[in-house]
């Protein structure tokens, strides 16, 4: 899993010609990953705003709003790879744009058994 870390809303102070550009590098990754079979699927995340933050203290449920922590950066989405190799995963997260101003996390997915821990 290709984990995408970011600032929510920095698009928005791009311009439209690096909207376009960031964007369209974007598009082709995953047409890339599309025709290559390894990209099993990809999400992108709502704002953080929109979040709710679970925990349990002493058997009662406490939501709060927002993450659990103020971060200039904020998961923001993934993309599930099936990779050859974990070389291959790092590549691909090398080339995706928010690596490039923010961070890419790439971690396998447990399988069933959870022998990977």
């Amino acid at each position: 899993m290709l984990m995408i870390y970011n600032r929510s809303g920095f698009t928005q102070e791009l311009s439209e010609e690096q909207q376009n550009e960031l964007f369209g590098r974007v598009d082709s990754i995953l047409a890339e990953l599309t025709e290559s079979g390894e990209l099993l699927g990809t999400e992108a995340l709502a704002d953080p705003a929109q979040t709710k933050t679970v925990r349990v203290r002493d058997g009662v449920p406490v939501v709060t709003d927002g993450p659990y922590i103020e971060a200039k950066e904020q998961f923001a989405g993934y993309l599930l790879l099936e990779c050859e190799t974990p070389e291959r995963a790092i590549d691909i997260a090398a080339r995706w744009p928010d690596a490039e101003y923010w961070a890419m996390e790439v971690r396998p997915v447990m399988t069933a058994g959870g022998t990977e821990m």
